[in-house]
């Protein structure tokens, strides 16, 4: 039975096997007969044909497969990558600081605001690339460097300590290219500068901060960078600050106040010995600019490092976020009890004042400590910002309080809480602040901070005064009244922000006295 049944099947195969046998030596025939076509010559270049096909294949299978980069050029691209990630992200400030100082100013002046901010990096790329990095970084004396200039010198980036040859030994430590050194330092110095944008608002000459800027980047800031960052005598001395509230914000703060000073008040923020307000005219834009500033300071501080340092940057993202939250927390709390209403403005200024204050300490000091630190500035930055108004220093948008005030108390922050040397594994042996006083050091390091603070601002204090006096004396540095109540926007820029807007109600009874106005 079992026979019968696979007989048919067995055939079905056989005659299959035999149609594809058929087919291919039909194929094999056809294929004799189209050589024996060939004339003599192609049919002897056909197995030399098939030889030289065969070599290239053995060949291409024998060769020793390419070398990849090293363990150090691996490195090296990724320490680059990350601090030129960092840049970008500080970059991207300026949009914080425009939105920020635009909803803070008055409807009829952001055109000029946004102007300033915007022109100021670029004025900023000049001049830092010219001069003030050579003065910052390049080699020189204990005050200021004397070499770099324009980026012209030896270099031999990224080696690092003992191996590396050129004229900027500052930053020997830093193992990435010149170029992604300068880079970063660059959006430091352009931050310096657009801090001052904001306390001079709504009444300042364009031309008057345009030149102010450039001597600002130029001269002032990296002098006294190149004390701090630049192997010069305060860091010499022992004094730290790890990514700026001395060497970026308080300078800019310091300029900033002395700017709002020699400038004197908006018309109609002091009437009948009365502080008036003179409310913002978008809140929403403002706290978008925070927001932007907030993310920014996630390359601000991390980006310090200048390495991927996966332990370094993750705890110093750590510290910069809980000292920026816990500051705009103590800011709404302070600003409920002590001026009745959890004013946004004030929570704004807060978070910011928790970012410039840990800055300085952001590597130095635990999460418990940059809690205190955010707290502690929440809480002055409130006082501040009504202190300056009561003695007459007109800042529209709080930038004295919040990177001058706070920038001098996250310094001396390093003095009371700093861990010591050789805690966190990214100082480098016998490197970093001794122990705060709070940490069982003594007052050693608080008070080489102090004499940091002291040392850094009068210097900034005197030579910004003679930038706006110079500028006042020649130029002028403030508009006209007229201008100044119709509005930057028109009077400087010939524009509106609001076209075809409604626009804001403008105050006809002000004091035409001088102490309303200030002089001109």
């Amino acid at each position: 039975m079992y026979k019968q049944k696979s007989n048919p099947k067995r055939r079905h195969l056989s005659v299959r096997n035999y149609r594809e046998s058929t087919q291919s030596n039909s194929k094999v025939k056809k294929f004799y007969l189209a050589l024996g076509r060939l004339t003599p010559s192609w049919q002897a270049c056909l197995p030399l044909a098939c030889l030289i096909v065969l070599g290239w294949g053995y060949a291409a299978v024998a060769q020793t497969p390419a070398a990849g980069p090293t363990t150090a050029e691996l490195k090296i691209a990724l320490d680059t990558l990350w601090v030129a990630l960092a840049a970008f992200l500080v970059f991207f400030m300026n949009a914080g600081f425009c939105m920020l100082e635009t909803g803070f100013c008055r409807q009829k002046n952001a055109v000029n605001v946004l102007a300033k901010n915007l022109i100021v990096f670029a004025l900023a790329t000049v001049a830092f690339w010219a001069i003030g990095f050579g003065l910052m970084f390049g080699d020189g004396n204990p005050f200021f460097g004397q070499s770099g200039f324009f980026l012209a010198g030896e270099d031999s980036s990224p080696t690092t300590g003992d191996a590396y040859k050129g004229i900027f030994s500052a930053l020997s430590w830093a193992g990435v290219p010149l170029a992604a050194k300068f880079l970063f330092q660059l959006v430091f110095a352009g931050t310096a500068a657009t801090i001052v944008s904001g306390a001079v608002a709504e009444r300042i000459k364009f031309v008057g901060f345009l030149i102010f800027s450039l001597l600002l980047v130029g001269i002032s800031y990296p002098i006294t960078g190149h004390w701090i960052w630049g192997g010069g005598w305060l860091s010499k001395s022992g004094f730290w600050d790890f990514a700026g509230s001395t060497v970026v914000h308080s300078v800019g703060g310091w300029a900033a106040l002395m700017g709002a000073a020699f400038l004197g008040p908006r018309i109609g923020k002091y009437q009948d010995k009365q502080v008036l307000a003179l409310p913002g005219h978008n809140m929403s834009i403002a706290t978008l600019g925070c927001l932007i500033l907030w993310l920014g300071w996630f390359g601000f501080n991390p980006g310090s490092v200048m390495a991927a340092d996966p332990s370094a940057i993750t705890h110093i993202a750590l510290t910069t976020n809980m000292a920026g939250a816990v500051g705009g927390i103590a800011a709404t709390i302070t600003a409920w009890l002590y001026l009745g209403k959890p004013d946004l403005s004030m929570i704004i200024n807060g978070i910011l004042a928790g970012l410039v204050a840990i800055t300085a300490p952001c590597a130095f000091v635990n999460i418990g400590s940059a809690f205190i630190i955010g707290l502690i500035a929440g809480v002055i930055v409130v006082f501040s910002v009504t202190f300056f108004d009561k003695i007459g220093i007109d800042d529209p948008v709080g930038a004295t309080s919040v990177h001058l005030v706070c920038g001098v108390w996250g310094t001396l922050a390093i003095g009371l809480w700093s861990v010591g040397p050789g805690v966190y594994s990214w100082y480098g042996e016998g490197l970093g602040p001794a122990k705060g006083l709070f940490a069982g050091g003594g007052l050693g390091q608080l008070g080489v901070q102090f004499l940091g603070v002291i040392s850094v601002g009068g210097f900034t204090v005197l030579v910004s005064s003679i930038f706006w006096l110079v500028l006042k004396a020649t130029l002028g540095i403030r508009v006209s009244k007229e201008e100044e109540l119709e509005g930057l926007d028109i009077g400087e820029h010939g524009m509106e922000a609001y076209s075809g807007f409604l626009k804001e109600a403008e105050a006809t009874a002000f004091s035409e006295g001088e102490g309303s106005i200030g002089k001109f």
